[in-house]
């Protein structure tokens, strides 16, 4: 039932945003007022997470570390697994987000009779998310060519790259393809893994079910209800809200306005899921820190100065008398009392 709320969500989306475009007036709403504020709320949320996780206090260095640190010169080091400076922690930063290194190189475990542990590889794991999520990447480049007149360059070769097969009349995307597939494998991965299954939630399946609703839109729109759209009036549309002037002139197509606020309601949601592991993963003090505690002693830069340490002696000695009468072991008995001595 988690996934099937998912699409029962998502088709609840689209039926209002249906719904909404054929109201006259209700245009101006669905284009130009849902969008402006679901952008508002992903900025002012994603600023306002990767603020809450600066100021979060990392007492300890707990990098996370899968080979030999820095010892003896005569001893092999391992430079990404175990950073020792600034510029080997960006490297391994660098290979982490582009790469997705610690995905390729995460194995699965399976527990089988005898007792028998398993090791296997989960190679296709890290192939599905690199697939779905630089085609999502290069999709939303490709999209910027919508907000500008004249279309940089730049943004031209990218879809020169993206449609190198010219498969079709209008060209096929390769990243159409691949968002598509990428986005289907890891629902199935979560459905067929017993495992995965067990521990997904609703804001698993929703984002994944969301993403698809938007490809599938968008592909609607490109390949199959091309008449149902006005294009140069979805440019003007687009590029006027970048600009911050827009305006609906004609009927633009139901299709498009579904397109729009599904965008809408994922760029709503973004700072509030999972999917904020795009602006975490820098923030993470597992990857982001240099693993040198032998050569630097690592001190909490949030330790109040005026905060004096407080030895277990020293607790003892202030509440030795409740600790007895809670019956809780002491290192010194209680002085005698007056009366008693």
């Amino acid at each position: 039932m988690k996934y099937a709320f998912s699409f029962l969500a998502v088709i609840a989306l689209i039926l209002i945003a249906w719904l909404g475009s054929q109201i006259p007036g209700m245009e101006y709403l669905f284009g130009v007022a849902i969008p402006y504020l679901a952008i508002l709320v992903f900025l002012g949320g994603f600023v306002y997470r990767v603020m809450q996780w600066a100021k979060s206090p990392v007492p300890f260095p707990i990098q996370t570390t899968c080979g030999q640190g820095k010892s003896l010169d005569f001893i092999k080091r391992d430079k990404l697994d175990c950073p020792n400076t600034n510029s080997e922690v960006i490297a391994r930063m660098f290979l982490e987000i582009f790469a997705f290194r610690s995905l390729f190189r995460n194995t699965k475990s399976e527990l089988h009779e005898g007792p028998k542990i398993t090791y296997e590889s989960s190679k296709w794991l890290w192939l599905f998310a690199l697939i779905f999520h630089y085609s999502f990447l290069v999709i939303v480049l490709r999209h910027m060519r919508l907000f500008t007149n004249p279309v940089p360059g730049w943004i031209q070769a990218i879809e020169l790259g993206d449609a190198m097969l010219q498969i079709g009349a209008p060209t096929l995307y390769l990243t159409n393809i691949g968002l598509v597939l990428g986005v289907v494998l890891l629902f199935g991965r979560r459905l067929t893994n017993p495992h995965v299954r067990f521990i997904s939630l609703v804001n698993d399946y929703f984002p994944l079910v969301l993403i698809l609703g938007i490809a599938i839109t968008g592909i609607l729109m490109r390949y199959f209800l091309r008449t149902d759209i006005d294009i140069v009036n979805i440019k003007a549309l687009l590029v006027g809200l970048a600009t911050l002037q827009p305006v609906i002139s004609a009927e633009i197509g139901a299709i498009f306005y579904i397109h729009i606020f599904l965008v809408s309601v994922l760029l709503a949601y973004f700072p509030f899921s999972k999917l904020m592991h795009l602006g975490g993963v820098f923030m993470s003090p597992t990857r982001n820190m240099k693993n040198n505690t032998r050569a630097v002693r690592h001190i909490n830069p949030w330790n109040d100065p005026n905060i004096k340490p407080h030895s277990y002696a020293g607790y003892e000695d202030e509440f030795r008398e409740y600790m007895v009468d809670a019956g809780i072991p002491v290192e010194k008995e209680l002085p005698p009392k007056k009366d008693e001595a």
